[in-house]
């Protein structure tokens, strides 16, 4: 396992990219844990469909948001170890990317926190 991420460790965009990432996806879980108990039972966490029923969720459907941000990083992490050694600039992308996702991320969690409480 250590040589799957010996070419992110001498990489210093893949690995602070990836640091700062998880940090994210953290921070984001971390947030939601500590405010879970205070929001209500349902979110309006579907802001793009019409208003109604439709538009909300269940309260427990907000930690799909930090998952998919782990998901997607774990994707890129791989996709980043098999493109390294051929193109570094598309694995970089991949994990500016990953980063970026789990930013949007975060801030949409924290949006929808501080607008229901």
């Amino acid at each position: 396992m250590n040589g799957f991420f010996k070419d992110i460790k001498e990489d210093k965009i893949l690995l602070r990219g990836s640091i700062l990432t998880l940090s994210v996806v953290f921070l984001s879980f971390i947030s939601i844990g500590l405010f879970y108990s205070k929001l209500p039972p349902f979110l309006p966490l579907f802001n793009q469909m019409p208003w109604g029923e439709e538009r909300i969720q269940k309260t427990v459907w907000i930690f799909i948001v930090p998952g998919i941000a782990l998901i997607i990083f774990a994707i890129n992490l791989i996709f980043e170890k098999f493109i390294y050694k051929k193109i570094p600039l598309m694995a970089r992308i991949f994990s500016i990317t990953a980063l970026l996702i789990s930013i949007l991320g975060f801030l949409f969690i924290f949006r929808t926190i501080n607008i229901v409480l």
